[in-house]
């Protein structure tokens, strides 16, 4: 389709920061935008809120203006055609107080202009502080358009008196990113190709050397199945990952794996990793390997880490939407109702909790999911497919009504 018009329009979020979550939902978001816009025949120019414009500028080749300069942010809204607030969990007072006030003054900032606005897939809440709904719902209910990433959101916005019937649950947009050059069912045949069954594994790894991989660049070079694992901080006593080393410890000493520990918040993770590879002992009988990605300069490096995963543990939130957007079984750890959010999206449920968590659990559910990896996927095949599909939609909203 011809492209008739250009319109700018303002992403504002927690980008800049390389959390690769965060980031991972920007590139979703730009991308999903560009799909759309050329299909609708028209020029879509993002203009990002950024903590850091330059990097921003850099990594996605968008135009990006500072997030705190007030000056800066203005402009670009008076300049755009909309404004575009979204995704991941903008609007909870449970990291502090300052992030509902922000995210809604750019929102208020963009309609005392008289720029449409759009939520695209937040997760709201939790919002602990009642003195926060109202302003939620007032700005809110003059936005063009809303989408948020569960219905637990969705039912959060309507107690706080957002109309039910404005309110649209999506995917998180995450769902929606691919690497480059792969379709889903591609990057499926080549999960398929790549995950070697751990029973015929052990037979050609159980005579080598057992060694510690912990400063390794790459797990893509194998001889043995990958377990992808993403930790934070959270339980101050740090119960939840001494658990899980028992019950990594527990499966080591049945099968063969490679544990590889995937920070997505640095330095935090590394140092959660760090806690937890310290704990492991995969010197045994079976050679199992310990090791840490680099950093990820960009949610596709990332993604990539993942899609070589053939179990994926994880505690952060869009490790788990990374695991299932490329096929990979997952198990997640919850410290947030988002995580069980996402999880009953896939009809299950979490393997224990960061202040309940049972090692036993955690091994047999590893060593059941890295025996029918198959299995898992075609159980869940529907369910992914249609949370890859649907993950487009609040895109396009946005670009139907930017071109009417």
């Amino acid at each position: 389709m011809v492209t008739t018009s250009s319109q700018t329009v303002v992403v504002s979020g927690y980008y800049g920061f390389r959390n690769i979550g965060d980031e991972a939902v920007l590139q979703s978001i730009l991308a999903a935008l560009e799909e759309e816009s050329k299909a609708a025949g028209i020029r879509l120019e993002p203009v990002v809120l950024s903590i850091d414009p330059e990097w921003t500028t850099r990594t996605y080749s968008v135009k990006a203006v500072h997030r705190m300069k007030f000056g800066e942010v203005r402009n670009a809204i008076k300049n755009s055609s909309g404004l575009i607030s979204g995704g991941g969990s903008l609007l909870q007072d449970a990291t502090g107080i300052k992030s509902i006030p922000y995210y809604l003054g750019v929102i208020k900032l963009a309609q005392w202009m008289r720029k449409p606005t759009f939520i695209y897939a937040q997760g709201v809440g939790p919002v602990n502080r009642g003195i926060f709904r109202p302003f939620i719902a007032s700005v809110f209910r003059r936005c063009e358009y809303v989408s948020v990433r569960d219905v637990e959101s969705a039912a959060l916005l309507k107690a706080t008196g957002v109309p039910k019937n404005m309110i649209e649950v999506v995917p998180d947009p995450v769902m929606g990113l691919s690497l480059p050059g792969d379709t889903n069912s591609e990057a499926e045949a080549s999960l398929s190709d790549s995950s070697a069954s751990p029973a015929s594994t052990g037979a050609s790894v159980a005579s080598g050397e057992a060694k510690n991989a912990a400063g390794a660049n790459s797990a893509s070079q194998r001889e043995l199945p990958v377990v992808g694992v993403s930790v934070r901080y959270w339980n101050p006593q740090r119960a939840e990952l001494m658990k899980l080393a028992e019950g990594l410890n527990a499966i080591m000493s049945r099968m063969p794996f490679h544990i590889r520990f995937l920070p997505f918040h640095y330095p935090g993770d590394e140092e959660a990793s760090r806690f937890v590879m310290n704990m492991l002992n995969p010197i045994n009988e079976y050679d199992s390997e310990v090791s840490i990605a680099p950093q990820s300069e960009t949610p596709l490096e990332m993604l990539e880490e993942v899609s070589r995963c053939d179990l994926l543990i994880g505690m952060r939130l869009h490790s788990l939407i990374y695991a299932a957007s490329q096929n990979v079984p997952l198990l997640g750890i919850s410290y947030d109702p988002k995580i069980d959010h996402f999880l009953a999206r896939l009809g299950s449920v979490p393997v224990g909790t960061s202040f309940d968590l049972d090692h036993r659990i955690v091994a047999a559910e590893s060593e059941r999911l890295l025996l029918d990896q198959e299995g898992w996927r075609t159980s869940h095949a529907a369910q992914l497919e249609a949370l890859r599909r649907e993950a487009q939609l609040p895109a396009k909203r946005i670009v139907e009504y930017l071109r009417k």
